[in-house]
């Protein structure tokens, strides 16, 4: 059998343990006789599943206990409008900050249900960068201040926190949780798309605090509602019961790695290794701030775009697969999660080096 170094931005790369661990499992779960894909919600073995799934990712990220963790669905897209819905709270108002394309989508939907002050905006600079907060202007009436805290699509990361005061700070986490430790009580609420670095596609996690829970719009749909999932351990209707069985394998990788400081450590190492090449060559181009660069998502261009098609064709060739930039932005994009090893970027590096000296 044969892998590649697979670069894509979501649904992305997962651990080889874990998958190798859900193939034996397949048919039989831990002596169930059945797959975890066959089991009632309401069973004591998935019950099961969702609360060791729910306690490792709480000691991962020292959730407090004054917040609840859901395992809804829908994808980070579907809770920019379910974060408005909850967390208004009464108030016509809310801080948006926007980074890139997912803030941009974020910012949309929250329009449909209340006033969006954008409270700073890098839109002007090609989203190159995160605005300093002293730039922003936030709404003191505002319900709350909205973030995408890492942007897939160009490259774009907070390596810092926001000061929000008491108004409640939201941050969609979706491409860069669990790489590196979250100070969780600084936020009112984490979202995050569970296909990036957690499992597959079709689960969403949901870190929210409790007093921010119970007064969620009336036009709420049910199954939206903080507040009703809370209350009944995210399964007010049938949850993504393999994807949550997945990301708790995925939790338990981590765990046993040495958790998120140690996982920290990793992702700058790898990180380190492209942007060093980047910054030394004037063949590629990194187009992010040094000091706002993600480590997760690295986005790049070649000297002339006319070159891309055959790097794209040069690197498939090699194993190193979906490094083609956003249709958005064009480019490349080498997404770099939890579970790409170091040797699939050394193995870019390697055959960017030697695309280089072949076209440069």
């Amino acid at each position: 059998m044969t892998r590649v170094f697979n670069f894509s931005a979501g649904p992305a790369v997962l651990p080889e343990p874990v998958l190798r661990q859900a193939a034996a499992e397949m048919l039989d779960w831990h002596g169930s006789g059945m797959s975890v894909m066959e089991m009632s919600h309401r069973g004591k073995e998935f019950i099961a599943i969702h609360a060791q799934a729910e306690a490792d990712l709480r000691e991962l990220m020292g959730i407090p206990a004054n917040y609840k963790v859901l395992f809804l669905q829908g994808g980070a897209s579907a809770q920019f409008a379910t974060v408005p819905m909850n967390l208004l709270r009464g108030k016509t108002k809310a801080d948006y900050v926007n980074t890139g394309q997912w803030s941009k989508k974020a910012i949309s939907e929250a329009k449909k249900y209340c006033k969006v002050n954008v409270a700073a905006s890098s839109e002007t600079a090609s989203f190159s960068h995160v605005p300093k907060q002293a730039q922003w202007q936030l709404d003191p009436e505002a319900a709350y201040v909205h973030i995408t805290s890492n942007e897939t699509i160009g490259g774009v990361e907070f390596h810092w926190v926001p000061d929000t005061g008491n108004v409640p700070l939201v941050a969609d986490m979706s491409s860069h949780i669990l790489s590196r430790p979250m100070d969780v009580s600084r936020y009112g609420l984490i979202y995050a798309g569970a296909q990036k670095n957690i499992g597959p596609a079709g689960v969403t996690i949901i870190i929210v605090r409790d007093d921010l829970l119970g007064q969620a719009l009336p036009v709420t749909p049910t199954v939206f509602d903080y507040k009703v999932q809370a209350d009944n351990d995210s399964m007010s209707n049938t949850p993504a019961t393999y994807g949550i069985y997945i990301a708790g394998l995925v939790f338990q990788w981590l765990k046993q790695l040495g958790g998120l400081a140690e996982m920290e450590q990793i992702n700058r190492a790898k990180a380190a290794l492209l942007y060093d090449y980047l910054d030394q060559t004037e063949f590629y181009h990194s187009p992010v701030a040094r000091d706002d660069r993600s480590l997760m998502n690295i986005p790049f261009t070649l000297r002339s775009a006319d070159l891309d098609k055959t790097f794209i064709e040069e690197t498939e060739a090699n194993g190193l697969t979906q490094l083609k930039g956003h249709r958005s932005v064009g480019g490349m994009r080498a997404s770099i999660y939890n579970a790409m090893p170091i040797e699939g970027v050394q193995a870019l590096v390697q055959v960017m080096r030697e695309f280089e000296r072949k076209h440069g």
